[in-house]
């Protein structure tokens, strides 16, 4: 599968992860692809898009807060092996 971009916003519980995602959903052209926990309760939720949609969703996220964001990026043009990354968190979440 070919992406345009990541977009990646971490937060403190699945419940948040959901709202995150809603606001991610509605502000910008994205797709939800997954999302992963970590120990603590902490989920990492996974968008895609071009770069200028991606980019405008996670910065929304950023100065709309609903929640605590931990961590926020926009990877470009990811690499082969981050597409492998996350299609293993998605295959995961399959199971």
């Amino acid at each position: 599968m070919s992406y345009s971009a990541f977009g990646l916003v971490e937060v403190l519980g699945s419940a948040n992860a959901v709202i995150v995602t809603d606001q991610l959903l509605k502000i910008a052209e994205v797709s939800y692809v997954t999302h992963d926990t970590k120990c603590g309760g902490h989920a990492l939720v996974f968008v895609t898009g071009s770069v200028s949609a991606v980019s405008a969703a996670i910065e929304h996220v950023k100065e709309n807060r609903t929640c605590e964001i931990f961590a926020s990026a926009v990877i470009s043009n990811p690499s082969q092996e981050m597409i492998e990354i996350v299609e293993a968190f998605k295959a995961r979440r399959m199971k």
